[in-house]
């Protein structure tokens, strides 16, 4: 394809931010210091970290909760779905916020109230509060996330440094998981305070984090775009559907799958979506026709999320967010199955060992976390997508067959150790490749919303991984119990869930092979290089409006 073919079918969007040429975005990004490019990712990487560990951290301490307050065992799983619930499910609608009124504001805003309700958490003294509490907690994580993606795509025009920020960020989700379970059973166990102290953890670092987005990230740039009115229908469905649909997911193996409110609420859910489909596609028929009538309307503003964005890069873009989304089903049944495998039955029960003790054989998991932000940053700009992706998958899948072939009388390092390391590669090859390639055939003014997109889907991909895993589990159980002693009819089970965790990945790896090739290579090879086509895009985009066309500048 010619160079002037190819510039004619990029996506020309009307960007944020003042109208100046490409040259001018390089200059910028030049004047980064090494010290303040290093903050700036650190902070993003941050709200990461904290997201993932808001979870990992609760889940340690669920035991003493439901102890000190009363909470009834079957009822202590909410402390986490909460959190899961509105952190997953408000993305889509603080990424489409941050790109219009600010990545900063957002970011900023997301992490302060992150600080305050997790601080209020920390003198909670009933369950409802708790609960409550925790819900509002997750709407902080839901603005920090979108918002960083769309923060460093800003900052660092494409170059092997963006592929670097962008890689370090996605290492945060594992590593916040390992984070989390570490100081969870720390503090727990050591601090006076015992799960309190959790919570006051959380507030000191998001604080920290708000501090560090003040000062470090860039004065959020004016909109250019004519219209800039907030789609709140298509938000309201989203966030509706999303919410009752992972409600459903967490609680009707809890409540049984044919409860009458469990199947109303499914339906009601999947219609939410549904009609958000139908409404973003409408909508944007009628901003791409430019009906005068309509564009000035109040009931037609620019939506929420183009549905035409799903077959970005010839439907490429669609299957990243399906691999993502079976990927991270795969890793979070991994890490629940484990906890339980590793706390309750192998290490405290059969080992006697403390919960700290405990969390020195996860620490595996922390380190791979950093050394996996280096593996990526330099392999991004060398090896294809594909090759990435699929070596991912196959390594979160050689995780859940470690501990769905664990014999309890072998020794950690045969089984835990070799799992503890590789699952880590494995899940954040995914993420931070899927992140890369998600940003690459973005605009820069979708950054944060397609971001949001990446995920929501891991975050869907988490409910519905542990549904399916909780599932398999009960049913061999049930099973089994009758024909054998309960303790191992529970070992049968939770092998079950971990090969189900297995299969998972392995259909992943499969979706890659067969829907990523061609893809090539995503990163960059050369420091602070732009490609010719996306920097021809650039400079047509701040004069011309935005069509939604695939953007094949990687695609062969």
């Amino acid at each position: 394809m010619s160079q002037t073919n190819l510039q004619e079918k990029l996506p020309q969007p009307i960007e944020r931010g003042p109208k100046v040429e490409a040259s001018k975005e390089e200059q910028h990004t030049v004047e980064y210091s090494l010290l303040r490019a290093v903050v700036l990712i650190l902070t993003c990487t941050m709200a990461m970290v904290l997201n993932i560990a808001n979870s990992t951290m609760v889940s340690i301490a669920l035991p003493i909760i439901g102890h000190d307050l009363n909470i009834p065992s079957e009822r202590l799983q909410w402390l986490v779905s909460a959190y899961s619930l509105t952190s997953g499910c408000f993305l889509v609608f603080f990424g489409r916020l941050a790109d219009l009124y600010g990545r900063k504001r957002v970011f900023v805003a997301g992490s302060l109230w992150l600080a305050v309700f997790s601080l209020g958490l920390g003198f909670a003294n009933d369950e409802i509060t708790l609960d409550i509490l925790r819900g509002f907690q997750g709407i902080g994580a839901a603005a920090t996330i979108p918002s960083s993606v769309g923060i460093i795509a800003g900052a660092f025009p494409p170059s092997r440094m963006r592929s670097f920020a962008l890689a370090t960020f996605s290492a945060g989700a594992p590593m916040g998981a390992a984070i989390g379970m570490i100081l969870g059973g720390v503090l727990t166990q050591l601090t006076a305070q015992t799960w309190r102290s959790v919570f006051w953890l959380a507030a000191g670092l998001s604080a920290a984090t708000t501090v560090l987005g003040m000062f470090s990230i860039d004065a959020d740039l004016p909109s250019t775009e004519k219209d800039t009115r907030v789609d709140w229908l298509g938000a309201l469905l989203v966030t509706a559907g999303l919410v009752l649909i992972v409600f459903v997911l967490s609680e009707g193996e809890i409540a049984g799958w044919k409860t009458p409110y469990i199947i109303a609420l499914l339906i009601v859910g999947v219609i939410c979506m549904v009609l958000f489909v139908l409404w973003e596609h409408y909508l944007e028929h009628v901003h791409e026709n430019h009906s005068e009538e309509a564009l000035n309307s109040r009931w037609t503003p620019p939506p929420l999320m183009k549905t035409s964005i799903w077959g970005r890069a010839k439907g490429k873009f669609a299957a990243a967010m399906l691999i993502a989304f079976l990927n991270w089903s795969a890793f979070l049944a991994w890490q629940f199955w484990v906890q339980i495998w590793y706390w309750q039955l192998y290490y405290q029960d059969y080992l006697n060992l403390s919960p700290i003790l405990t969390m020195v054989r996860l620490l595996p998991m922390f380190v791979t976390g950093i050394l996996c932000n280096f593996a990526i940053a330099l392999s991004i700009g060398r090896v294809s997508l594909v090759v990435i992706i699929v070596l991912g998958t196959l390594l979160t899948g050689t995780a859940s067959l470690l501990f769905a072939l664990i014999n309890p009388s072998s020794p950690y390092w045969a089984f835990g150790f070799p799992a503890a390391v590789i699952v880590v590669f494995g899940a954040d090859f995914v993420f931070a490749s899927g992140t890369i390639f998600v940003a690459k055939i973005s605009l820069p003014h979708e950054q944060s919303l397609t971001g949001a997109l990446f995920n929501t889907m891991t975050q869907i991909g988490t409910a519905f991984g542990l549904t399916i895993s909780t599932i398999v589990y009960d049913r061999v159980v049930a099973r089994d119990e009758s024909s054998i002693d309960s303790h191992s009819a529970t070992l049968k089970g939770y092998k079950a869930a971990q090969w189900t965790a297995f299969g998972f990945a392995m259909l992943s790896a499969v979706l890659a092979t067969m829907f990523l090739r061609g893809v090539g290579i995503v990163g960059y090879s050369k420091h602070s290089v732009i490609q010719d086509e996306e920097k021809a895009a650039r400079e047509k985009e701040q004069h011309e409006s935005a069509l939604s066309l695939d953007a094949p500048t990687i695609v062969s």
